[in-house]
């Protein structure tokens, strides 16, 4: 597997597929002052079919790297730099094919992301994911995200 950097004007607007799957979601209530913050099993397993497009016309300034198995890619990180608060926003992480997770792609993928993350100066990296999407969420905290907020709405 090789990681390249993606060239902006010919990725943009690319749609791409994927599949989410999961087995549990974190339940998030109301407690008190706070928040109970629970695992909860989903059955049958959720499936999510997703479509979504690349470097979409919103990221400001973006970069954007891809996982190639020779010539095919096998999945893509993109983000930016959020001049406004100083924040690097990773928009977008996927591999495509479940037959590529779990072998480092997301990983190395991540890695040359947050190389940039740190070249920006950054005072953090942050990104978004849905309660139900409990591999990514297990993916991020493995490699170092902390949860910093939720939105119970979105």
């Amino acid at each position: 597997m090789e990681i390249k950097k993606l060239n902006y004007p010919d990725f943009a607007g690319q749609t791409y597929h994927a599949e989410i799957r999961s087995d549990r979601y974190l339940s998030i209530e109301p407690d008190g002052d706070g928040f109970a913050i629970e695992w909860k099993a989903i059955e049958p397993e959720l499936v999510k079919e997703l479509t979504d497009d690349m470097l979409s016309e919103w990221l400001e300034s973006p970069v954007a790297y891809g996982a190639y198995e020779g010539e095919q890619l096998v999945g893509f990180v993109e983000g930016f730099l959020e001049k406004w608060n100083n924040r690097f926003r990773l928009t977008n992480i996927c591999v495509f094919d479940g037959a590529y997770r779990h072998s480092g792609v997301g990983s190395a993928l991540l890695e040359r992301i947050m190389q940039d993350a740190l070249a920006s100066g950054a005072r953090m990296a942050v990104l978004e994911t849905q309660s139900y999407n409990s591999k990514a969420i297990a993916f991020y905290k493995k490699n170092g995200f902390e949860w910093i907020g939720f939105d119970r709405y979105a």
